[in-house]
C-alpha cells in the first residue's frame, strides 16, 4: 500500500506562481520548516517527514481552519491505486465528460450522444464499480472492508466541433473544465473521445504538456517542435478543429497524408498507427494524475467510433496494461498509451451495432523520456 501526502490539496495549493502567492513563505515563517523541505512536501516528493515537521503542519492547517484537529494528522495522509481501476476508483469524485452532436434543424431539441461513446461510457462505469471484476474477490478477501468506489458521480455534455460555431464549442468546453479545475480534492475527470468529438479533450492535452489550446501546431518547420507528443492525423471528411494535438500535417516539412495517430518515440522520431477499412485502427488511452493536488485527468479515445468501441472491450479484458503510469516523478502521474487494432479479412463486419469487434490488439506505451522531455520542463503543467 503506497500514500501521498496531501498538504497542496488540502491548502487549494497549485504549481502556477500567479495562483500560490505566499504560500511557501507562509508555512516556512509559521513552522520554521526549510523552504525547500516545504517546496517538496507540496510536490508530494518527500520520502519521509519528521514527527515535529508533522505536527507543526497540523498546528498551522488547524491555525488557518483548512482542517479540523479531528481530521488530523490523518487528512494528510491519502491511498494510491494500484491499478489502473483503483486508479478512478479512489477518487471521490468523478466526472464522466461526452461530446453531444446535433443536426441543423432544431438543435437544441435533437442533441445526441454518438452509439460508440455510450458503448465506452458503459464499460468505464462497469470497469470503476466492479475494479474489473475483481471487487468481489477484494471483499471476500477483506471481510468488513468495502472496495473503494466514487462518493460523487457526474456527467457533463459539451458540444463536438462542428455542432455548432466553433466559439460555441470552445466556451462550453472552458466552461466544464473550469469548473472541474475549481479548487477542490480528491476529483478525477474522465473525457470520452478525442478532439475530433470531445474539445475537453483538447483542453486536457493543452494542460499537461504546456501547450496553446485549440491551435495548430501544423506550420511548424520540423516535427520536433510539436508541443504535443500525440498526433491525430484527421481523415477528409472529419470535423477539422483547430488543435495541438491535431490536424492535418506534422509540420511543414512532412505532410503526413496518413489518417490515424502518430506518436513520438524515444529517439525524437516519430511512429504511425494507421486507419483504414477495413484492416487498421487506432485509440488513444492518456490519463496525469497531479497527486499533490489530488487531480486525475484522463482521455479516452478512438480514432473512429468503430475503434472507441475497440477500447470498450480492451478497457473490459486488459485494462491492467494501461498500468503503471510510463511516467512519475514530481508528485505526478502520467501514462500515454496508442492501441493499435489489426483486422483480417474475415474478422470485421461493418455493423454499426457490433458492440464485440475483435482484433488483434497491440498496446504502445510512450516511453518515459518522451513523456519527461516536456513534464520535467513545466511540471506538469498545472
Amino acid at each position: 500500500m503506497r500514500y501521498s501526502f496531501r498538504l497542496a490539496e488540502l491548502l487549494g495549493h497549485v504549481p502556477d506562481p500567479r495562483k500560490r502567492p505566499g504560500t511557501i513563505k507562509a508555512i516556512v515563517e509559521y513552522t520554521g520548516l526549510d523552504r525547500h523541505q516545504v517546496a517538496a512536501l507540496l510536490k508530494n516528493e518527500v520520502k519521509y517527514i519528521p514527527l515535529q515537521a508533522l505536527s507543526r503542519l497540523c498546528d498551522y492547517l488547524i491555525e488557518h481552519a483548512y482542517v479540523s484537529a479531528d481530521q488530523l494528522p490523518g487528512a494528510l495522509f491519502a491511498v494510491e491505486p494500484e491499478n489502473f481501476w483503483e486508479l478512478l476508483a479512489r477518487r471521490r469524485r468523478l466526472e464522466l465528460c461526452l461530446g453531444v452532436r446535433t443536426g441543423n434543424e432544431e438543435w437544441s431539441e435533437r442533441a445526441w450522444v454518438v452509439a460508440s461513446d455510450s458503448v465506452l461510457l458503459g464499460e468505464l462505469l462497469n470497469g470503476v464499480s466492479t475494479l474489473g471484476g475483481t471487487a468481489k474477490h477484494q471483499s471476500s478477501k477483506n471481510k468488513g472492508v468495502l472496495p473503494p468506489h466514487p462518493e460523487n458521480l457526474k456527467q457533463s455534455l459539451v458540444w463536438s466541433p462542428g455542432s455548432v460555431p466553433t466559439e460555441e464549442v470552445i466556451a462550453r468546453a472552458g466552461e466544464v473544465y473550469e469548473q472541474f479545475c475549481r479548487p477542490g480534492s480528491d476529483k478525477a475527470m474522465v473525457c470520452l473521445g478525442s478532439m475530433k468529438s470531445n474539445p475537453v479533450a483538447e483542453l486536457i492535452l493543452a494542460e499537461a504538456f504546456g501547450c496553446e489550446a485549440f491551435t495548430s501546431d501544423d506550420d511548424v518547420p520540423q516535427v520536433s517542435q510539436r508541443t504535443c507528443p500525440i498526433f491525430l492525423r484527421y481523415r477528409a471528411d472529419d470535423p477539422h478543429p483547430e488543435s495541438c494535438a491535431g490536424g492535418l500535417r506534422l509540420s511543414t516539412a512532412d505532410e503526413s497524408t496518413a489518417p490515424g495517430i502518430y506518436f513520438e518515440t524515444k529517439s525524437g522520431a516519430w511512429e504511425y498507427c494507421g486507419w483504414d477499412q477495413p484492416q487498421n485502427d487506432t485509440a488513444l488511452v492518456f490519463y496525469i494524475h497531479r497527486e499533490a493536488q489530488g487531480r486525475l485527468e484522463m482521455v479516452l479515445g478512438g480514432f473512429s467510433g468503430r475503434a472507441t468501441r475497440l477500447l470498450a472491450r480492451t478497457l473490459a479484458s486488459r485494462a491492467e496494461q494501461f498500468w503503471p503510469p510510463v511516467y512519475s516523478k514530481h508528485g505526478i502521474q502520467a501514462g500515454a498509451y496508442i492501441v493499435k487494432y489489426t483486422f483480417t479479412k474475415h474478422d470485421h463486419l461493418p455493423d454499426l451495432l457490433q458492440t464485440d469487434i475483435i482484433a488483434d490488439t497491440k498496446i504502445i506505451p510512450l516511453h518515459h523520456d518522451v513523456i519527461a522531455r516536456r513534464l520535467d520542463a513545466g511540471r506538469g503543467g498545472g
